[in-house]
């Protein structure tokens, strides 16, 4: 098959298609002339439909057995619209236009690219940073608050429920009309927002997991309440369910699949790195969605692939490595013909359809490409791990470790031997990517503002330019939930770069004995305390002077 043509176009003309999957390149071709022939036999997209837990393995067979909810959410989802459309207009009847999500991870990266991309407004508070928390407590006259939290545990949504809750009754304002809550069933979250007599709650499913969640209570109260038409994403995940659940070769889940799991490296294995660029796709900040689902589905064993968001401009995606599959996220309608052209990769390929139809497809691909890579794409292994150190250092409370070198308002801290006697930020940073193997890619950990000092992301492209490597760049603790699996569970083959600061004006957590300050920063020293166990390379920069700091940082990092 020649690169282009329309028979490398999937769906094929006469299967009525809401998503188009095109692969490019020699070793793209190759894994859909491999692998494709071999899912359509063995049923895959049929199995997945009727939720067949023996997919992935024996040993995948108890998780997968009560994960495979998310197939039929099209349909099991509608219920949800009515409601939540209800009670959208009964805020608005009472003046309350402004809706924050206090989430995490799956619970609050699916709302952020359906409220961008529908165009309505929704503050997507998923950190610990005390300025973002501070800058989210306003306006309180009009705000209702959405608390997501699947397990009904996770610390950063608690602590954010509390300050909301004291923040809402100082202010006047009965907090429990203002507090809407989306967890499980059963969970210490759904018993205590009862108790507490909170103006509504979604059950969301818990035959699904908090990644695949976006076309659930978790993805679509927030949505709804903000203004996007729920409804048409449903409708829109309708209109390709049934092509994605069908054992024939024009199945484009099983297409991507195949192409992101099973394109084959020159050096032997599959190419285990995943590029993302948009080139005008229409769909807003896609790429951070899709980063979490890959990452920490097929992140573990010491294998899967590792997702990059990056701009069509970048080395990563123009001169990419012999590991790397480039992802070309197209605008809806544009086909093989039309499809855009960034490098000559030996492995890409361009896709496009509608949000909703985009969530199921992606969902379908990522599970196909962890049946070929031979993981369970249902666990997350590792994450629990960052966690459970964070919440030691918050208990312990241990002094700061000294820096091993001060450069102008940053301190310097490492794991063992790296930095090799390097007294700057510029000699450091070398000393880290000294580090960098051949297949390798650089992690940027950003505990920091992701809303005020955002500047810091424009490094990202620089450093891929610089080392001729994939980057990933991901703001503290929110990666946490995402490629923050991968870290510790993928290949052993990435440097980290984590940066961190002092907090000027710190936050109380009410009824915590810990602040916001003190709880990112216990996140970020545990889980550099992780990846150091891991034996991953770790360079640690703080910034004492945060304005100073940040710039010389963007210098350093940029040249």
């Amino acid at each position: 098959m020649s690169e282009g043509s329309p028979s490398d176009v999937w769906p094929a003309d006469d299967v009525a298609a809401d998503v188009t999957v095109t692969p490019a390149g020699p070793d793209a071709l190759k894994a859909v002339e491999k692998h494709l022939a071999t899912l359509v036999a063995d049923k895959v997209a049929s199995r997945i439909l009727a939720k067949d837990p023996t997919l992935w393995g024996e040993a995948a067979v108890s998780e997968a057995s009560v994960r495979l909810g998310w197939v039929g959410l099209a349909d099991t989802s509608r219920p949800l619209v009515e409601p939540i459309e209800t009670l959208r207009a009964e805020l608005l009847a009472e003046g309350v236009d402004r809706v924050v999500l206090c989430g995490m991870g799956g619970s609050s990266l699916a709302p952020e690219v359906i409220t961008q991309t529908a165009g309505v407004d929704l503050v997507v508070l998923d950190s610990t940073d005390p300025g973002q928390v501070r800058a989210a407590l306003v306006e309180l006259e009009r705000t209702v608050i959405v608390v997501s939290s699947k397990s009904g545990g996770t610390l950063e949504t608690d602590s954010q429920r509390r300050i909301f809750e004291e923040a809402f009754t100082k202010a006047g304002i009965d907090a429990k009309s203002r507090i809407v809550v989306v967890t499980d069933p059963g969970s210490p979250l759904e018993k205590a927002s009862q108790e507490a007599g909170y103006r509504a709650i979604f059950q969301a499913d818990p035959t699904i997991g908090g990644r695949y969640s976006a076309l659930t209570a978790f993805g679509l109260v927030p949505s709804g309440l903000a203004g996007a038409d729920i409804g048409r994403l449903l409708d829109e995940a309708a209109g390709v369910s049934d092509q994605l659940a069908e054992d024939i070769e024009a199945n484009p889940g099983l297409v991507l699949g195949a192409v992101i799991g099973g394109s084959p490296a020159p050096s032997g294995g599959f190419r285990d790195k995943t590029v993302f660029a948009d080139y005008g796709s229409g769909i807003s900040g896609f790429g951070d969605w899709v980063e979490q689902l890959i990452a920490e589905s097929t992140g573990k064993e010491g294998t899967g692939l590792l997702p990059v968001v990056a701009s069509p401009t970048a080395a990563d995606v123009t001169t990419p490595g012999d590991d790397t599959v480039v992802v070309r996220l197209a605008p809806v309608g544009s086909d093989a013909t039309t499809a855009p052209s960034d490098s000559s990769a030996a492995a890409a390929v361009t896709v496009n359809g509608p949000l909703g139809a985009q969530m199921l497809l992606w969902e379908y691909a990522t599970v196909v490409a962890g049946r070929l890579i031979g993981i369970n794409p249902f666990d997350q292994p590792d994450v629990e791990s960052a966690k459970a150190a964070a919440r030691g250092m918050l208990d312990a409370r241990p002094e700061p470790e000294a820096a091993e070198a001060v450069d102008g308002g940053i301190e310097i801290r490492a794991t063992p031997g790296l930095l090799q006697g390097a007294t700057t930020v510029e000699a450091a940073v070398d000393a880290l990517l000294a580090q960098l193997p051949g297949r390798g890619y650089l992690a940027v950990m950003a505990y920091l503002d992701r809303l005020a000092e955002s500047e810091l992301a424009q490094v990202r492209d620089a450093l891929a330019k610089h080392t001729s490597r994939p980057v990933t760049f991901g703001w503290g603790p929110r990666f946490l939930h995402s490629t923050g699996q991968f870290h510790k569970g993928g290949a052993p083959v990435g440097v980290y770069l984590q940066i961190t600061a002092d907090s000027a004006d710190d936050l109380e957590i009410p009824d915590r004995p810990f602040t916001f300050g003190q709880l990112i920063s216990a996140q970020a020293a545990g889980d550099a305390t992780v990846l150091a166990e891991h034996d991953r390379p770790v360079l640690r920069l703080h910034l004492t002077d945060r304005k100073a700091g940040l710039a010389q940082l963007i210098q350093v990092l940029s040249r």
